[in-house]
């Protein structure tokens, strides 16, 4: 059966809404959502991030079944500069559904990374590259069988977590969340909400107060 493209591509991030994001960790967003939204944290970074930096776009969706990579390769020729390729593998390890030449096509339209909930290849190359975040489960010189099947842009489950196209999705050394496009406002502003209080906080004990007056402990016995 051919590969399905189920929606159009969605609305690209803006330049405020990166900025806005941008500066929301994943831990942030973890507590002020219960969790909710972060995905399998076995899900990591080929390379580690620099310092301070993450990974913000919307979610283009790809679904693959096992060792067929059509998807993936379909979500890269639709997405567009800022976008994140989000590809549920269903976490296997068996084949890579990504590697040097597909992952260099999306770093030379300018997306902003992929997330891999199943295996890539090609790591020296890929983890080369400070300007291109790739996920993974783990990696495998194994490629691919076939590339006719699958969906594209379709409400997908990643590593737990729904995704849908448009979703944010957000990425650090700490992990990666999923917010959907309905609510990204709101869990937007709980997060800077929290910023300022984390700074706050910290402010606080370098002025000397301690961890239980800070954090309004109940006093022990």
């Amino acid at each position: 059966m051919p590969t399905t493209i189920h929606k159009t591509v969605p609305n690209r991030i803006t330049a405020s809404e990166l900025q806005d994001w941008a500066g929301v960790p994943v831990t942030i967003l973890s507590d002020v959502t219960s969790g909710r939204f972060v995905a399998d944290p076995r899900i990591r970074p080929v390379r580690p991030f620099p310092l301070g930096t993450r990974m913000v776009g919307r979610a283009v969706t790809a679904w693959c079944e096992r060792a067929d990579f059509g998807p993936v390769l379909h979500a890269i020729d639709i997405a567009g500069q800022g976008d994140v390729i989000v590809v549920d593998a269903g976490g296997s390890v068996d084949t890579a559904y990504i590697g040097e030449l597909l992952c260099g096509a999306a770093r030379l339209k300018k997306i902003a990374g992929v997330i891999v909930n199943g295996a890539v290849r090609d790591i020296d190359t890929i983890a080369s590259w400070t300007d291109f975040p790739v996920y993974s489960v783990g990696n495998t010189a194994r490629g691919p069988l076939s590339k006719e099947r699958g969906t594209v842009n379709d409400a997908i489950v990643f590593g737990g977590v729904p995704a849908q196209p448009g979703d944010i999705v957000l990425g650090d050394n700490d992990g990666l969340a999923i917010v959907p496009a309905e609510s990204a406002m709101a869990v937007l502003a709980l997060a800077h909400e929290r910023v300022r209080v984390e700074a706050q906080w910290a402010a606080e004990l370098a002025s000397g107060r301690t961890l239980v007056d800070v954090f309004s402990v109940p006093k022990a016995h």
